[in-house]
């Protein structure tokens, strides 16, 4: 009997499709995680290579070991992948592709870090455990006001005032450690009335891991800075997950595409910007019925693709 895999990687074919993988290029996996899509891209063609970024420690490692197959072909580096300056320089070359899965692996889910609902004793939730304060150092020192605020940010919670109140009280009693409380003190604090299809503690359990990783800041512009180092014809492939990721992605694409940011008003532009990207698709790719069967955690993907002009 087969054991479930720790991640299995979404929307392969129209990654790999969208990449458009030519022979000899440079691809960049700005969020390695497992390898699934960089293994499809050194695949699709045996003169593919490929630079895989990725800020977990412990996915990286086991990158490493399950591409090793692939040989010099690919390449590692430890970073967040908005740090664009520090992995560039790994690049011989200018690259023909740019992918970036935004979403969580399942390895991350089953890292005991926190960022499952069961998990006891730990409440860490940083892709990188050495960077910055965890969710149960946030947690421990957040006020009422900074609490709700990431909490109706970050996870667009309709019970953030509610939840928020609810955290406090429990941290006067205790500190709170591991998910698996924090999860029971949110379901605790919403009605059942009022609750949705979802589990009660998803959206606060994103709020924090969008908090703790800093994973919005600096998005659009990290956009912007791969879709530049492309070469002519290049693409870049972004995958999110939910509308606040998505929508500055859809937002800087259309932004890359459109060039000028002149006032309607204005007779001639002024601002001399020329668009850099054409869009690949009209609208955003979604999996298939089929994928979304197999692999239910890909049922909210959206796929963007830029090509550089």
């Amino acid at each position: 009997m087969g054991t479930e895999p720790l991640h299995v990687p979404v929307m392969v074919r129209e990654v790999v499709e969208s990449l458009r993988v030519e022979e000899g290029g440079w691809y960049v996996d700005c969020t390695l995680g497992l390898g699934g899509h960089s293994r499809a891209v050194l695949e699709a063609n045996p003169s593919a290579q490929v630079l895989g970024v990725d800020r977990d420690p412990q996915a990286l490692a086991m990158a490493r070991q399950a591409l090793a197959p692939f040989g010099p072909r690919m390449r590692f580096f430890h970073a967040d992948f908005k740090e664009v300056d520090a992995w560039r320089r790994e690049l011989p070359e200018a690259p023909r592709g740019i992918l970036a899965d935004l979403g969580m692996s399942g390895l991350q889910l089953r890292s005991h870090r926190g960022f499952s609902f069961q998990d006891r004793g730990a409440l860490d939730m940083r892709m990188d455990p050495s960077s910055g304060p965890s969710a149960e150092e946030f947690l421990a020192g957040a006020e009422e006001g900074e609490l709700m605020r990431a909490l109706r940010l970050y996870g667009e919670e309709l019970h953030a005032r509610r939840i928020a109140k609810a955290i406090l009280a429990a941290r006067s009693e205790a500190p709170i450690t591991d998910a698996a409380r924090l999860a029971e003190i949110v379901t605790a604090a919403v009605p059942p009335h009022l609750r949705g299809k979802i589990h009660p503690a998803t959206r606060t359990f994103q709020a924090l891991r969008i908090q703790v990783n800093r994973e919005l800041e600096g998005l659009g512009t990290a956009i912007e800075r791969c879709a530049g180092l492309l070469r002519p014809g290049g693409r870049i492939v972004i995958l999110a997950y939910h509308s606040l990721e998505d929508r500055i992605v859809k937002e800087t694409f259309r932004s890359l595409a459109r060039g000028c940011i002149c006032p309607p008003r204005l007779p001639v532009c002024a601002c001399g910007r020329k668009p850099i990207l054409k869009l690949v698709h009209r609208r955003a790719l979604r999996p298939s019925g089929a994928e979304t069967a197999k692999n239910p955690a890909s049922r909210s993907a959206r796929l963007r693709a830029g090509e550089r002009l």
